[in-house]
């Protein structure tokens, strides 16, 4: 890496950024299982999206897996923070597993939401990315058929404004806010009598960290995101900052910086996605201090104290 201390460079640092409560809980549910029960605690699917994590929870004695036929019948599991369908658990009480679930209590209320609605007899648009596990959890909590995925204002266009005469929607929690905006728009204007979800169902770790993403792009010249590529949330922290006129990139960790895209700039934003720990956000400031003479401003545009609870039989440990 090629020397540059005599150049400065201005850090605008987002708050809020990184893990929100939904991620510190279920990274909490898996270290407390693993005090709780001893290692291995099985973890069905990456708890979330963020290798460094897995990687760490790893080296403690969790065990990743895809599908619950991997976890021997005596051992303990937990579900990811993204949701499962309701086959899953199902599933687990048929074999009389122990299990845990760490779906972050945002995504429960959605969860619920949909229940709500198949019981009103509510046919349920779900505004989400095909493939992403909240989505396939969501969707898997009513019957095939009861739902259908809206990924674009395209889909809302192929709907037919006559097949359903009662409607709903919910959304993924960590979708783009303003592209969201742009499907529900559309979607009210086709459907006027569309049930809309509780504002409280909206979470708010998705929006406060765009909203920090925002304020970062009309200072900084460039964006870092840390997060990881398969991480929703992150990768659309980098197009909220595009939208608003800013270059930026994802990175994963500081390994990953490209001082050559650097080059010539007086001023970077730096942000995390939810599930990005704060280590890696020092690891990045720190690499470019390195390479710069860089300060560091940090850029506040809401507050965070939410905490979730962890589930009752972690109590005890908790």
């Amino acid at each position: 890496m090629t020397q540059n201390t005599n150049e400065k460079l201005k850090i605008f640092l987002a708050n809020p950024r990184g893990f929100c409560a939904g991620v510190d809980r279920a990274i909490k549910i898996v270290e407390l299982a693993l005090i709780k029960f001893g290692s291995p605690v099985y973890v069905r699917h990456e708890i979330v999206h963020n290798r460094y994590v897995v990687e760490g929870l790893e080296t403690k004695g969790a065990i990743f897996v895809d599908e619950l036929d991997e976890v021997p019948e005596d051992a303990p599991v937990v579900f990811s923070a993204h949701g499962v369908p309701k086959s899953v658990p199902a599933e687990a009480n048929r074999r009389n597993m122990v299990y845990l679930d760490a779906t972050c209590p945002l995504v429960s209320k959605v969860h619920k939401q949909v229940e709500r609605h198949k019981a009103r007899g509510r046919h349920i648009l779900m505004i989400g990315h095909q493939g992403h596990p909240e989505v396939i959890g969501t969707m898997g909590q009513v019957e095939t058929g009861s739902m259908t995925l809206i990924e674009t204002v395209d889909d809302v266009a192929a709907l037919d404004a006559d097949e359903f005469a009662d409607l709903s929607y919910v959304t993924q929690t960590t979708l783009s806010v303003d592209d969201t905006i742009d499907i529900i728009d559309a979607l009210e204007d086709k459907f006027p009598k569309l049930k809309s979800p509780k504002k409280e169902d909206i979470c708010y770790a998705t929006t406060n960290r765009q909203i920090a993403v925002k304020a970062l792009a009309k200072q900084a010249e460039k964006v870092i995101i840390i997060g990881a590529p398969n991480s929703s949330n992150s990768r659309r922290l980098v197009e909220v900052s595009e939208k608003e006129g800013c270059p930026a990139r994802l990175v994963q960790r500081a390994t990953d910086l490209d001082m050559d895209w650097l080059a010539g700039v007086a001023s970077v934003g730096i942000s995390a996605g939810a599930s990005a720990p704060e280590i890696l956000v020092e690891e990045v400031i720190t690499a470019l201090k390195q390479q710069y003479q860089a300060t560091v401003e940090l850029i506040t545009t809401a507050e965070e104290n939410i905490v979730f609870k962890v589930p009752a039989l972690l109590k005890d440990i908790a």
